[in-house]
């Protein structure tokens, strides 16, 4: 069993944002794979304004010195749940309560080294503008609002004697919406309410209690349809799907992220290449699952579908890389613990090697929420979201798992937000 989650310190926020420099750094380059030594992050406001040679720093500028530590990125989780974390969520969980914990759920991501995540569903613009307000400490969000699913389909969690297909009988995370007509007024209901992206069912789930994996969901017309609504808005589709045949039903009209994608092949894989849609594995969620999914009212049947997805999720890795795909980092840990969160970065190493495991975690992901050059890197002109680390990440990412965690210091936006070892202080 992990340990449990460490209780981190909470920094001294500064009056202001003033510049200051991060000297004494081995500064992890992702794009490069490689540390770079002797230069200073300077950084002004929430952004980092230069990255030079330490001897070229004005003499008056106030210096942070990490003391030989490593200064890595930012973290992204690009398929996260914070409003969504028990098993019977929306029938004995009221969603103020959800809401509340929704709160704790941003924390503990934040002092984990998320410093941006989207939301695949449930939480909305309310929980965003509450992190941006300062009224919840967390990463910066992209969100969904509600899922939009079939009837019976993944998203429809009704058992088989309930009918009302509200808002409230979905635990307030999803939408029942079938036909073209229905799918298009449900985009834009959530486009309405200050949605980033739009988040659709199109292939049974593990959780789900009416449907299969191997089966596609949602027509090609409504698929089509709520892509097109999507695209005209400015936003894009993310689709929860396993089947090969699902993925490249999604794909093919118009669908931009997909969601887990286990069973996917390589010429699927090298349409997805061809149509710059991105996979967002969750593979973390399978071996949590596995440990606790019996203990909070999994059914033998989710068990069982659980166990086919884990065991193929390492080859979709490998088909996706081989194919050029462009690979996220996601987490999905609804039921499970948030604790878990960076476990994930283990498993992909272990297909492609701790350096373009990180890259999935930042620059990769940073391509799928459209924020290139602006997250997920430490460069001129991106937000000065950082993670100081007492170990290499490019020699292993235990640095930062549970069990062998070395995070020491988050900033987020140029404010320090935790600051185990009082490096900060000075910022």
């Amino acid at each position: 069993m992990p340990s449990p989650e460490k209780k981190t310190a909470d920094a001294k926020i500064p009056d202001g944002l003033p510049s200051y420099a991060l000297t004494g750094a081995n500064i992890v380059d992702v794009v490069a794979g490689a540390i770079v030594t002797g230069k200073a992050v300077v950084i002004g406001g929430d952004k980092i304004v230069a990255i030079k040679d330490e001897a070229d720093l004005d003499p008056g500028l106030r210096r942070v010195d990490l003391g030989g530590r490593y200064l890595s990125p930012g973290l992204i989780d690009c398929h996260a749940h914070v409003y969504i974390g028990a098993f019977n969520d929306g029938r004995s969980v009221l969603p103020s309560e959800m809401t509340a914990r929704a709160g704790l759920h941003l924390s503990g991501m934040l002092h984990r080294g998320f410093t941006t995540i989207r939301d695949a569903g449930g939480a909305d613009q309310g929980h965003r503008a509450a992190q941006e307000k300062g009224l919840f400490k967390g990463p910066r969000m992209f969100v969904a609002g509600r899922i939009l699913s079939q009837t019976g389909g993944h998203g429809d969690h009704r058992g088989r004697a309930e009918f009302c297909n509200c808002g409230e009988a979905l635990g307030g995370v999803g939408i029942i919406a079938d036909g073209v007509d229905e799918v298009r007024k449900a985009v834009r209901e959530n486009i309405r309410q200050g949605c980033d992206h739009i988040k659709i069912m199109a292939g049974g789930g593990v959780s789900s209690p009416g449907d299969k994996l191997v089966h596609p969901q949602y027509s090609l017309e409504e698929i089509t349809a709520i892509a097109d609504e999507a695209t005209r808005s400015g936003r894009y589709v993310m689709a929860h799907v396993y089947s090969d045949i699902g993925i490249r039903r999604a794909v093919s009209c118009g669908v931009r992220s997909i969601e887990h994608g286990n069973f996917l092949t390589d010429e699927t894989a090298k349409l997805m290449a061809e149509r710059e849609a991105h996979l967002v594995p969750t593979l973390i969620t399978y071996e949590a699952d596995a440990i606790y999914g019996m203990g909070f009212g999994w059914s033998e049947e989710n068990q069982e579908k659980n166990a086919e997805v884990l065991a193929s999720g390492l080859k979709s890795l490998e088909v996706a890389l081989r194919n050029g795909v462009n690979i996220g980092y996601g987490t999905d840990l609804c039921w499970s613990p948030k604790s878990y969160q960076a476990d994930g970065l283990l498993i992909h190493q272990t297909v492609c090697g701790p350096a373009e495991a990180l890259r999935h975690a930042t620059v990769n992901n940073a391509k799928i929420i459209r924020m290139d050059g602006k997250v997920g890197v430490i460069a001129e002109g991106a937000f000065a979201d950082l993670v100081v680390v007492d170990a290499n990440p490019l020699s292993g990412l235990e640095c930062f798992a549970q069990e062998e965690n070395r995070v020491v210091a988050v900033l987020q936006s140029g404010r320090p937000v935790r600051d185990d070892a009082g490096l900060l202080t000075a910022a």
